[in-house]
């Protein structure tokens, strides 16, 4: 058998919230290891698209929001004009509510839905027939650990990526098309998603609650990803994985 290499050399790639945090670190490590990359973002992405042309990658930044089926249907015409393929699809794109239930109105929650799941579900619509006309296809959609966790905000976020974990077994089911999905959940994770929202302490009870007590980086969560979306994960899909130091694994 051979070594596992984890190319994706010749793979096209595109990533979803690629501006910053995890997103952009899984646009880097794919660059790293050989794959063009397309990033989607509303923010600006020169900082992601500077670091994946360093790592001697093919870079495509992309203004678009997940939300719109439109702009969404016009990304997979883009990348399709462009490179005449998609091999890699990563759903990273999110938001996060912070509030308890009595202040989550209807408003925020049907846009934290409409991000981080609506977002993923149209995505997958939009890049699929290209995998398929490919026979090859890897999709990895990230969700969340704080869908097993007691906590009292973050609500609509928890509900979105338990969404996440249905969508991603639903896709499983294009497996006969060459195309695996499968769904990532990193722990709390220091990132322009937790800047002022999250204290210390509780990056803190984070730590001490895990198997290796220490604070996760975006770093910690790239190779789980990298590896399925590799060829040599061709026999995974419909899994989620926990990329947390072990703290799910040690919750009561």
């Amino acid at each position: 058998m051979a070594p596992v290499a984890l190319s994706h050399e010749g793979r096209v790639a595109v990533v979803t919230g690629a501006a910053r945090g995890l997103g952009q670190a899984i646009c880097r490590g794919l660059a790293e290891h050989g794959a063009t990359v397309v990033g989607v973002d509303l923010l600006d992405q020169a900082e992601t698209g500077g670091m994946v042309e360093a790592a001697g990658a093919r870079w495509q930044g992309v203004n678009a929001d997940v939300t719109s089926e439109a702009a969404v249907t016009a990304l997979g015409q883009e990348v399709q004009e462009r490179f005449g393929r998609c091999d890699v699809l990563v759903n990273n794109a999110g938001i996060a509510d912070p509030v308890p239930w009595d202040a989550l109105d209807y408003e925020l929650w049907q846009k934290i839905l409409r991000v981080n799941l609506d977002g993923q579900f149209l995505m997958a619509k939009a890049l699929v027939p290209l995998m398929k006309a490919a026979g090859y296809g890897r999709i990895v959609n990230i969700t969340s650990t704080t869908t097993v966790m007691p906590i009292e905000i973050f609500i609509g976020y928890r509900v979105s990526k338990m969404g996440v974990i249905g969508l991603t077994r639903s896709l499983a089911s294009l497996g006969e098309h060459g195309i695996t999905a499968n769904a990532v959940s990193p722990s709390l994770t220091p990132t322009g998603m937790t800047d002022g929202v999250i204290p210390d302490e509780v990056f803190e009870a984070y730590r001490q609650s895990a198997s290796i007590k220490r604070t996760a980086t975006v770093d910690d969560v790239v190779p789980t990803v990298l590896f399925l979306t590799s060829s040599d994960a061709s026999w995974v899909t419909g899994q989620s994985f926990a990329a947390d130091g072990g703290q799910s694994f040690c919750l009561p």
